[in-house]
C-alpha cells in the first residue's frame, strides 16, 4: 500500500481525517454517524489512520465499481499486502478477461434458468423451516435462523462432504477479517484461513464432491480447459465464503428491521408482491458487505477530488446506500421504496455472482414468514464485528 506524505496529500485530497479508523470497534458497532460525516466531507476522503481514501457517496462509489481498469481488483481487495498476495488469482482478485473466465465456471448454475428450477425446492425447504420456528415461538434470529437456512442450501448445492461442514462459517468469517488492516481481528483469523485452504485442497475435491454439484462443476471446467487445475481450490474457497456470510447477515437484518418497524411488516403482510422490494430495502438499510478496497492504477479524479495512482480506496457500501442525495429520507425503512439500484451486492463486472441465489433464499423465507408470522418481538441485538462484513451475533426474538 502506498504511503502518501502530508505534502502530496494536500495536493491530492480535498480533506483528510486524522482520527477516524473505519475498522475500529466503535465505528463497526454503529458506522452510520461516521458514514454521514464522511459523505458531508466529500466523495473521496483520505483517512490517515487507514492510509486510504474512503468512498462514502453513492455516485462516486458506483463510478469506482464500474471502472475496473482504474480501480482494480487485480491487486487484491484487502487493505493489507499479506491477504492481497494470498488471494492473487482468485475470482475476487482478478479483472477481465481472467475474471470473466473464472466467473463463467458457475454462470450456468447461478443463472436465471437454474435458479428458476431451484425455486420450488427452496420454497418448500423455507416453508418447512419457518414452520419449525413457528412451533418453537422463541429463538435466536442469528444462530437458529439466519445461519441455519443458507448453510443447508448452499452446502448441498456445492455438494460438500460431511466432514468440515460445521467449521465453514467460522472459516468464512475469518477470511473476511483478513480483508481489513492488520489489526487484532486480522491476526486472530489467520489460522481459520489456513484451515479453509487446507479443506479446499484436501477435502472438497473430486471423489468427495457430489456428482452434478456446483463444486463438481469447478473441476469439470478444469477438465474442459476453461480454467487451470491449480485454480480449482482457490475458486472453491471463493464460493464457500461469498455464498454464506453475506446471505446470513442479510437474513438476520430482516428480523431486526421488521422487529424495529412493525408497521412495515404489516404493509408487507398486506401485499406480498412487495417481497422483492422489501428485501432490496433491507439490503440498502443494512448492507451485508461493510468494506472492500480497490487499487488505483492511474492518477484520477472523483467529482473533483484527485486520487493518485498507487493509493487504495475503501468502498463503503453501507454509506453509499444511505446517501440522501440518492435516496430521500435514507434513514427511513420503507418496504415500498424498492431500491433496485442499491449497491449492497456491488455493481459492474465484480457484482456478486451469487446474488441471485441469495435473493431467492431471502424471498422464499420472507414468503414463508409472511404466511406464518404476525409480529416479531425482538430483544437487544448483539453486533458481530468483522473487518469486511456487517451482521449480528445474536438477536433473541419471539414470534406470534
Amino acid at each position: 500500500m502506498t504511503e502518501i506524505n502530508s505534502k502530496s496529500l494536500h495536493e491530492t485530497a480535498v480533506l483528510s481525517i486524522e482520527e477516524v479508523d473505519i475498522y475500529g470497534d466503535a465505528v463497526l458497532e454503529n458506522p452510520y454517524p461516521t458514514f454521514r460525516m464522511l459523505r458531508e466531507q466529500g466523495p473521496a476522503v483520505w483517512l490517515t489512520k487507514n492510509q486510504a481514501f474512503a468512498i462514502p457517496r453513492y455516485k462516486a462509489l458506483r463510478k469506482v465499481l464500474a471502472d475496473y481498469e482504474t480501480f482494480s481488483s487485480a491487486h487484491g481487495v484487502s487493505l493489507n499486502a499479506t491477504a492481497n498476495s494470498q488471494m492473487a488469482g482468485t475470482v475476487l482478485a482478478t479483472d477481465p478477461p481472467e475474471h470473466d473466465r473464472l466467473r463463467s465456471v458457475l454462470a450456468e448454475d447461478l443463472g436465471p434458468q437454474a435458479l428458476k428450477r431451484l425455486t420450488p425446492d427452496i420454497q418448500k425447504q423455507a416453508d418447512a423451516f419457518v414452520d419449525e420456528l413457528y412451533e418453537a415461538k422463541s429463538f435466536d434470529a442469528v444462530t437458529d435462523f439466519a445461519r441455519v437456512f443458507p448453510t443447508r442450501v448452499v452446502i448441498d448445492l456445492i455438494g460438500l462432504p460431511d466432514e468440515g461442514r460445521d467449521q465453514l462459517l467460522g472459516w468464512a468469517d475469518g477470511v473476511f477479517n483478513t480483508f481489513g488492516p492488520e489489526n487484532q481481528r486480522f491476526f486472530s483469523s489467520l489460522d481459520k484461513v489456513n484451515a479453509m485452504m487446507a479443506y479446499a485442497f484436501n477435502t472438497a475435491v473430486p471423489g468427495r464432491l457430489r456428482p452434478g454439484s456446483m463444486g463438481a462443476a469447478i473441476y469439470a471446467a478444469a477438465q474442459r480447459g476453461v480454467i487451470r487445475p491449480e485454480q480449482c481450490p482457490t475458486l472453491m474457497t471463493g464460493y464457500l465464503t461469498g455464498g454464506l456470510d453475506t446471505t446470513i447477515h442479510s437474513l438476520g437484518h430482516i428480523v431486526l428491521l421488521f422487529g424495529q418497524y412493525p408497521d412495515q411488516w404489516e404493509i408487507l403482510r398486506g401485499d406480498r408482491s412487495l417481497i422483492p422490494s422489501a428485501y432490496n430495502e433491507v439490503l440498502r438499510m443494512e448492507s451485508p458487505v461493510y468494506a472492500f478496497t480497490r487499487y488505483v492504477t492511474k492518477d484520477t479524479e472523483l467529482e473533483g477530488v484527485k486520487v493518485p495512482m498507487g493509493s487504495r480506496t475503501i468502498l463503503l457500501y453501507g454509506a453509499a446506500n444511505r446517501d440522501e442525495s440518492k435516496y430521500p429520507e435514507a434513514e427511513k425503512f420503507d418496504v415500498r421504496r424498492n431500491p433496485v439500484d442499491n449497491l449492497a451486492f456491488g455493481y459492474g463486472v465484480h457484482a456478486c455472482a451469487g446474488q441471485g441465489l441469495a435473493r431467492l433464499e431471502a424471498h422464499c423465507l420472507l414468503s414463508a414468514l409472511v404466511r406464518r408470522v404476525r409480529h416479531f418481538d425482538i430483544g437487544k441485538p448483539e453486533r458481530h464485528l468483522n473487518n469486511a462484513v456487517r451482521g449480528l451475533e445474536r438477536l433473541p426474538v419471539t414470534i406470534s
